[in-house]
């Protein structure tokens, strides 16, 4: 298999799985108000974050969910944004 097959192989995976993932995204976020990083969201389902961070970045950009100020440190012990549900934040605002 060369390595454009590899590549076609893992897009035509990720098209199947990527819908799911982003649900799951969404529900975990939905049990976490005060919100998790993509790291703490990919422990919460046991997977790995190369494949959620871009689901996050999909729900960010699709606005169901939001990027707060808040940082934690990951794995590596950079910082990571928290994010939420956008209408966590939402209703937060409005108490």
């Amino acid at each position: 298999m060369t390595a454009p097959d590899t590549q076609i192989e893992a897009y035509q995976a990720s098209k199947k799985t990527a819908p799911t993932l982003r649900d799951q995204v969404k529900q975990v976020l939905a049990n976490a108000p005060e919100g998790l990083t993509p790291d703490e969201i990919a422990a919460v389902l046991d997977e790995s974050v190369l494949s959620i961070r871009p689901r996050v970045t999909q729900l960010d950009q699709m606005g169901q969910i939001e990027r707060t100020d808040r940082r934690r440190r990951n794995a590596s012990g950079s910082k990571a944004a928290v994010y939420v549900l956008s209408y966590a934040k939402t209703q937060r605002s409005l108490f």
